[in-house]
């Protein structure tokens, strides 16, 4: 038996999808879907996705959303998730995959939809290598105090080609003493590898005719894998905490398995590309972006604290486009301040410089960057790099990878996280929000609308309304910790598709997404007397909302917070199509009342109903009986009645009229309307005659009498200052 009605829920989808045929299945998902193939979802590294429809700022929050399930796995998975929707599995039906690949050198294909279910394939990587091989001991690469990881399989998030439905995975492993690196081929349905792969990592490059060797020792691959133009491109750095061989970049021939290699330090060490794991970018002709982090310098040649551009691959030695290295190369390497995230390709600009990058360096700065004229370097420059397009220093220090959506740019770092507006090619300061430590951020939105912006603070998936910063949901304030995410790998990062977050730790794969809902089908918004039944019933329905599928036999209790109002019934089992109803009798006091319907892990259904006051039943003094005055001024406190029902409700918009019954007084206003509270108020002038004034209000049906007292002035001058007569409330 199902543990919980979320587990229910997506064992109800699991046996729905084993069921049904493609064509009903392909069915279910109508409202379109967003395949997340490489890291950050483009080859620009955006990290936006426009495409998203079921998440909203509306439903992100702790109520409807949450943690939906966890898939353990064998080791820790340092990339991100990758997803394709309707991928057909050989013998068991289509489904919605998510990909992840763990340390350990194995490769999972879960159903994004179902914790219930087991992964639809896994495959050890280690398969294909010689007899006794492992993931590579940290002793044997070191940095263990600095990577935290006992051994080291897969790193960087791998790539997706949908159209061939291949998944390619840089897996080292060590064998014979020795390490390698191989670049896998896998089939998305399967998980076997595709003929004439895997390929071994082995590469020299050639400079002023004498041939560099790349050792995989010294080597790790962090950067995610880049696929374009038929070629899947891998970065490579010291495994991190330097002391190693040069910064390399692999091309792969997809068709061919060529491999061609390009090195940033012939001759010299360091100069790495890490990218906190973000991803090499390519724009829109090919050509491949990377930064690079502490080392030497040589105009050109050691290309350390560097945002490099690198030719598209053609079959030969790859080559240098273009490349820039800020003023102060020296003072970032030696302080380890380095250069260190993604070269994001920003959209065209309307500016004079149309073809723009962006990247964040670790001590802080933003550099923006002409694509067509990157700016190198300027030997004479002090305090900043005038030959590129901006630069902003010290604005974010240990920041994260860019992210771009509709005009905006979002900047993580020093705790902050800062929306920057793009004009005419150039970064002003919008919002910003102090928030604590973070990671590769991302934008999910449909379109240009319902932005928001994921992000890991800590030990917590947050979700922020991308436009104002207000946070929308915290895993963290989930209560009894329904939605605790494990630990994640150093500069892990959240993906969003399809309504789902995909989350890798270091221990599992975690999948945050919208509860089972109790959808109002119908009685909201109605009005009605005070203590008579509304005309339509309440009505519910239990709906998965990612498919519509309602769900039978749930149990859904009615409340009206104990507001005073009645249901026909306050509890009731869902039929066939996933419908309860009830009806509701309003309660006494007027107003505006929320109604909830609950059923135990499903986001909560909202009625909102009024209760209207009934009809008159009589007039009340409120305040200003029996006072006194001289003749011929103002009674000291307004005369207040109130109009009210059965129940004591007032009654606004109604009529009332007063009258001295002859004394010669005269009043402030005449007839007066009751207001909201049901309350008509006036002051009274008396006239030249002293005694008992009897004034009455009228308010058609029913009427209240005031009793006030007229004195002459020789008797006013004789009375103590208190005498003004009681005030009756009530």
């Amino acid at each position: 038996m199902l543990s919980s009605p979320r587990s229910a829920f997506f064992g109800i989808l699991s046996l729905l999808k084993a069921s049904l045929i493609l064509g009903i299945l392909a069915a279910t998902f109508c409202w379109g879907q967003t395949p997340v193939v490489t890291w950050h979802y483009d080859n620009s590294r955006s990290g936006a996705n426009t495409t998203e429809v079921l998440l909203t700022p509306s439903n992100v929050n702790v109520n409807s959303f949450g943690k939906l399930f966890t898939q353990p796995v064998d080791e820790i998975i340092v990339g991100h998730p990758l997803y394709l929707p309707g991928v057909t599995i050989p013998g068991a039906g289509v489904y919605n995959v998510v990909y992840v690949a763990t340390m350990n050198d194995t490769v999972y294909a879960f159903d994004a939809n179902s914790g219930s279910t087991p992964a639809l394939w896994t495959t050890s990587l280690l398969s294909y290598s010689p007899a006794g091989a492992t993931p590579v001991p940290i002793d044997v690469k070191g940095c263990k105090p600095t990577v935290g990881w006992t051994q080291t399989g897969v790193i960087s998030t791998p790539v997706i080609d949908p159209v061939a439905n291949i998944i390619y995975l840089m897996a080292e492993t060590y064998e014979n003493e020795r390490v390698v690196h191989r670049l896998h081929a896998l089939d998305v349905t399967t998980g076997m590898e595709e003929v004439g792969w895997p390929v071994t990592v082995t590469a020299t490059y050639n400079y002023n005719g004498q041939d560099y060797t790349f050792v995989d020792t010294h080597e790790m691959n962090r950067p995610g894998l880049l696929l374009s133009n038929g070629y899947v491109y891998a970065g490579f750095g010291s495994p991190g905490c330097n002391g190693g061989d040069q910064g390399w970049v692999m091309a792969f021939n997809t068709a061919t398995a060529q491999l061609d290699a390009f090195d940033l330090e012939p001759g010299s060490r360091f100069g790495s590309v890490w990218q906190k794991g973000a991803g090499l970018s390519a724009d829109s002709d090919g050509y491949i972006y990377a930064d690079t982090g502490e080392g030497g310098m040589v105009s050109g040649v050691d290309l350390a604290i560097t945002v490099f551009k690198l030719n598209p691959a053609t079959g030969s030695q790859m080559s240098l486009a273009d490349w820039f290295t800020p003023w102060n190369w020296q003072y970032l390497s030696e302080n380890d301040v380095d250069i260190n995230n993604a070269v994001v390709i920003l959209p065209t600009q309307d500016g004079p410089v149309p073809n723009e990058a962006i990247t964040l360096g670790k001590e802080g700065t933003i550099y923006v960057l002409n694509r067509d004229n990157m700016g190198q370097f300027c030997s004479t420059c002090v305090g900043s790099d005038p030959q590129i397009v901006q630069e902003l220093q010290r604005v974010a220090t240990m920041g994260y990878t860019p992210v771009v959506w509709n005009g905006s740019v979002y900047i993580t770092g020093s705790a902050q996280i800062q929306i920057y507006w793009l004009n005419n090619g150039l970064l002003t300061l919008g919002t910003s929000l102090t928030i604590g430590d973070t990671t590769h951020p991302v934008v999910t939105a449909n379109g240009t609308t319902n932005g928001i912006l994921w992000l890991i603070n800590g030990t917590h998936l947050l979700a922020l309304d991308a436009v104002t910063l207000a946070q929308l949901y915290s895993s963290g304030k989930a209560l009894n910790g329904r939605d605790t995410l494990s630990p994640i790998a150093h500069f892990g990062s959240p993906i969003v598709a399809d309504g789902e977050v995909f989350i890798g730790t270091q221990n599992s794969l975690v999948v945050y997404g919208l509860f089972p809902e109790l959808s109002v089908v119908a009685g909201s918004q109605q009005s009605g007397t005070i203590e008579t039944t509304l005309p339509v019933a309440l009505q519910v329905q239990a709906v998965n909302p990612y498919t519509g599928t309602p769900f039978p036999g749930v149990t859904v209790t009615f409340s009206d917070g104990e507001d005073g109002g009645t249901f026909g019934s306050s509890t009731g089992v869902t039929d066939s199509n996933g419908m309860v109803s009830t009806t509701y009798t309003l309660p006494k006091t007027a107003g505006t009342w929320r109604l909830t319907a609950t059923a135990s892990g499903y986001a909560i259904a909202d009625f909102t109903e009024t209760a209207l006051p009934g009809p008159e039943t009589g007039v009340e003094r409120i305040s200003g009986n029996e006072q006194t005055a001289t003749v011929g001024t103002t009674l000291p406190d307004p005369l207040v009645a109130k109009v009210h029902d059965v129940a004591g409700n007032g009654l606004s918009g109604i009529s009332v009229t007063f009258t001295d019954n002859g004394a010669g007084g005269t009043f402030s206003a005449n007839p007066v309307t009751t207001d909201s509270r049901g309350r008509a108020t006036v002051s009274y002038t008396a006239g030249n005659t002293p005694g008992t004034v009897l004034i009455d209000a009228d308010a058609g049906n029913d009427s209240v009498s005031f009793h006030e007292t007229i004195v002459a002035n020789s008797v006013a001058e004789n009375l103590p200052s208190s005498v003004s007569g009681p005030v009756m409330t009530k």
